[in-house]
């Protein structure tokens, strides 16, 4: 099994959530991946994939000042509908599955909440999938909400101080 990313001193924590394996689950750990290779974020800016690792992420939770998770969300609207929920809205929604792994993101979530470490400003960001089944691939829907799921994770950081330059690409020589 994998082991957990070492932790820095970070003031914000981006957690990419899903399971790559499974369709459109996995749109938390590709916009994670994104935000990595197409942006520079400043040094309070802590990514980290959290894949369905569970309860092992309460620590690197309760540490975290802000919180922001990316991850399919199921709230019925239309397939690829960009989703961005506010810590007091998630109870709302944890009484479902956001996700197939949900139940143990519901757990650490409920008992950060109840020991009073849950951070403040907590927020998900993600999209409504189509298909959440066997497969390596999103859904075409879901491809085409990366890029707004990737820019509203980016206007967050921006609400909270944190500035975020896209990189230039470059040609290759």
């Amino acid at each position: 099994m994998a082991k957990m990313p070492e932790r820095t001193q970070a003031r914000t924590v981006v957690l990419g959530l899903g399971n790559p394996l499974m369709g459109d689950d996995g749109l938390g750990l590709a916009v994670l991946g994104r935000l990595r290779d197409e942006w520079d974020l400043p040094g309070t800016v802590e990514l980290v994939d959290g894949g369905t690792w569970g309860m092992t992420l309460l620590p690197l939770i309760e540490d975290a000042l802000e919180l922001v998770l990316i991850d399919a969300i199921r709230t019925g609207a239309p397939a690829g509908t960009v989703v961005e929920l506010e810590r007091e809205r998630l109870p709302r929604y944890l009484a479902h599955k956001l996700s197939p792994h949900q139940v143990d993101l519901k757990e650490v979530l409920a008992l950060a909440e109840f020991r009073g470490t849950l951070p403040a400003r907590t927020v998900a960001i993600g999209a409504e999938p189509a298909a959440v089944e066997l497969s390596t691939e999103l859904t075409p829907v879901l491809q085409q909400a990366q890029e707004a799921v990737l820019l509203a994770v980016v206007a967050c950081l921006e609400r909270w101080g944190h500035g975020c330059r896209r990189r230039v690409a470059t040609a290759d020589a």
